[in-house]
């Protein structure tokens, strides 16, 4: 048996780095709106952690020919909640910080034999940091075939690291060494920081330690490898992602077999490349993951646009989600080579809601694919 729970303020939890965190009202009402959503990758029995469970059960309703009976709990529930009949038990949030840890605990003190180390936490965190995959994933990854990938992301520490790498770079992005998915990231079309952007920057360096600073590239497709780190140090890759985002933010997830999505996405890059990458991917994260890190884990990547033949450059590593992450959620709904292909979505007018729509026409032709 096992606890989920959707704990989407994570990243900007580990930014905070607090047991005891207040999120942002979106994070906050992501979090009530889409809490039943792990009901879609849990097995059948498992508990889910939500605010509302009747609230939850309804949102469940419209979806409720995808994924599996689940039990949807609230905190309240889970302070009656003993283990000393259960004989496995696990404890699996969207990613782990000090924050949800908190919170569970004080829900019952029971679980914590079920969850990280303080250690471990503070381990994770560090790799969470993107200046860990700047350092220790991309340049290994780009070893593979140097000739067709592009990427550098450099962690700098004071204002004039940021102006020369800036000045060097010419159109740059900033990002925060920790954030969400749209936020803390700002882009410099030129060598020069306004005043706004400067401060901006300068705070990011002053309360995380330090600010990426890497090139702008055209981007032409956004799409990801999604993973799983098991107990045993072992790595298992679990499929594609092919997603879109708008402003930063994501919006939503193809939903085809892994047959279709690969010839989708050779369209924009090398599969070989992309299948090289993957081992890569598990051998050296196996080294790093092996003793801290068990769970769902997600890298981001991007086909840019270039000058060369086949017009492409893959970029391997633009980020490395160490969490769950929606790709791993779309995997959970991968239609069968029977049923019609589909799309996720993930939208907000009143609140947020999920949604999962129908293709009449080939997703090749949608405006999910042609960015």
């Amino acid at each position: 048996m096992k606890l989920h729970i959707f704990n989407p303020e994570h990243d900007i939890a580990l930014a905070a780095n607090q047991e005891c965190f207040t999120a942002p009202h979106a994070g906050r009402r992501l979090r009530t709106d889409l809490g039943f959503i792990p009901a879609f990758w849990a097995s059948e029995g498992d508990m889910v952690l939500v605010d509302d469970v009747e609230a939850a059960i309804e949102a469940r309703r419209h979806l409720r020919k995808f994924g599996n009976d689940v039990v949807f709990v609230t905190a309240a529930d889970l302070k009656d909640f003993t283990l000393d009949d259960v004989k496995s038990f696990q404890v699996e949030p969207w990613g782990w910080d000090r924050t949800i840890k908190e919170q569970l605990l004080r829900a019952n003190k029971g679980l914590e034999p079920f969850m990280p180390s303080d250690d471990a936490l503070a381990t994770i965190r560090e790799m969470s940091n993107r200046r860990f995959a700047a350092e220790h994933l991309l340049p290994v990854l780009r070893e593979i075939a140097e000739s067709k990938t592009v990427g550098e992301s450099h962690y700098c520490t004071t204002m004039e690291e940021v102006l020369q790498v800036l000045k060097r770079n010419g159109r740059s992005v900033l990002k925060s060494p920790w954030s969400s998915s749209g936020r803390g990231v700002r882009y410099v079309e030129t060598t020069v920081l306004d005043a706004h952007l400067e401060g901006w920057a300068a705070n990011v360096v002053k309360r995380q330690g330090g600010i990426m600073v890497e090139p702008l590239y055209s981007k032409v497709y956004d799409f990801g490898l999604e993973f799983v780190s098991n107990s045993d140090g072992s790595i298992d890759f679990k499929g594609l992602s092919l997603f879109a985002t708008r402003g930063g933010a994501y919006v939503g997830n193809i939903l085809a077999t892994e047959a279709d999505k690969r010839e989708i996405l050779s369209r924009y890059a090398d599969i070989a490349l992309v299948d090289n990458i993957c081992e890569r991917i598990r051998a050296v994260l196996s080294l790093h993951f092996k003793g801290i890190y068990v769970g769902a884990f997600g890298i981001d990547m991007m086909a840019v646009a270039c000058e060369s033949a086949d017009g492409f450059l893959l970029h391997p590593c633009v980020e490395l989600n160490l969490r769950r992450t929606m790709g791993h959620l779309a995997l959970s709904l991968t239609p069968t080579i029977a049923e019609p292909q589909r799309i996720m979505s993930i939208s907000y007018a009143d609140k947020y809601r999920m949604r999962i729509h129908d293709t009449t026409n080939n997703l090749l032709n949608t405006s999910l694919i042609a960015h």
